[in-house]
């Protein structure tokens, strides 16, 4: 095997990782909207991932100190859309919407990035790999709308659909940006946008305690806490950020595709549902749609990856 094959393999089962814990974070952001407050679920996830993170990261981030400075501007982009906001408004889309909306509308964030990354950097797949982005997004919506079409018109789409929808373009737009973030370690890009983006969080969790008080702690939402930190937090962003850089943001978005049949496969051991047949069906679909936009896809990923 030649060793950029064996690069964008690992890349592939990097970002099939990343995708499967946020997997879990869309399980538990619907778990516990009843439990604590949206911005206090962002807070506390981010502020435990950059103290978890930062001894691994502050020798990279001293090292890097005068590319991070130079490229400020970005870097607080990015901040703020892939750290203060995506999840941020995910868990508050949890609070009015069910987790089947919210996974169809995760779904819309292959064509989002295809889409800001014709828009802005003129880069577009050829006519295999739009086929392939169809292809996998028609398998999510097999496995979301249960193989069955016309659950469309039982959809019933609240305020929280469109949350979900400004988080999708929020990370649509921080995916085709990552090839053009800083040239610096990849720990000191996470550690410094997970430090902006905490601190960013931190006004907005001070007001929503203000208005709705302290939420109670308890066993259940420690241990929530401490996964949404560590797995869809500091792993997830690493395997993703690795993967964009290796394969481009176009191929790497369509395994969000995955995440409606990972949340169904989740939800058996945890919720004690049932697979069906459309699960695998619409899994063959997103792996064959994967695979048809490798072939198709057009332009080079950047080479610029973490030293």
């Amino acid at each position: 095997m030649k060793p950029r094959d064996s690069s964008r393999l690992l890349a592939f089962a990097l970002i099939t990782l990343a995708v499967l814990s946020w997997s879990g974070n869309a399980l538990l952001g619907r778990a516990l909207h009843q439990d604590i407050p949206p911005v206090a679920l962002a807070f506390w996830r981010w502020a435990l991932a950059t103290t978890l993170l930062l001894p691994f990261a502050w020798r990279y981030l001293w090292r890097d100190r005068a590319a991070l400075w130079a490229g400020w501007p970005l870097l607080l982009l990015l901040s703020v859309l892939g750290v203060s906001t995506f999840n941020t408004l995910l868990y508050h889309a949890a609070h009015t919407t069910t987790a089947t909306n919210i996974a169809l509308m995760q779904t819309a964030m292959p064509a989002a990035i295809v889409a800001l990354d014709l828009l802005l950097f003129r880069r577009r797949p050829a006519g295999r790999g739009v086929a392939g982005a169809f292809l996998a997004m028609a398998g999510a919506a097999v496995v979301v709308l249960r193989g069955d079409p016309r659950s469309l018109l039982a959809l019933d789409l609240v305020e929280g659909d469109l949350w979900m929808m400004l988080a999708v373009l929020a990370y649509a737009l921080y995916s085709i940006l990552i090839p053009r973030r800083p040239p610096s370690h990849m720990l000191a890009f996470l550690g410094a946008t997970f430090v902006a983006g905490t601190i960013l969080l931190l006004p907005l969790f001070l007001w929503e305690r203000a208005v709705q008080g302290p939420h109670e702690w308890n066993a259940g939402i420690v241990a929530a806490i401490l996964y949404v930190a560590v797995f869809p937090s500091i792993l997830a962003y690493l395997f993703w950020n690795r993967g964009v850089e290796t394969v481009g943001a176009g191929q790497t978005g369509l395994f969000i595709c995955l995440m409606p049949v990972f949340t169904a496969a989740l939800a058996v051991p945890l919720l004690g549902e049932r697979l069906a047949p459309f699960h695998l069906a619409g899994f063959v679909l997103i792996v064959a749609g994967i695979f048809l936009f490798r072939d198709g896809a057009e332009g080079k990923p950047s080479e610029r990856l973490g030293k």
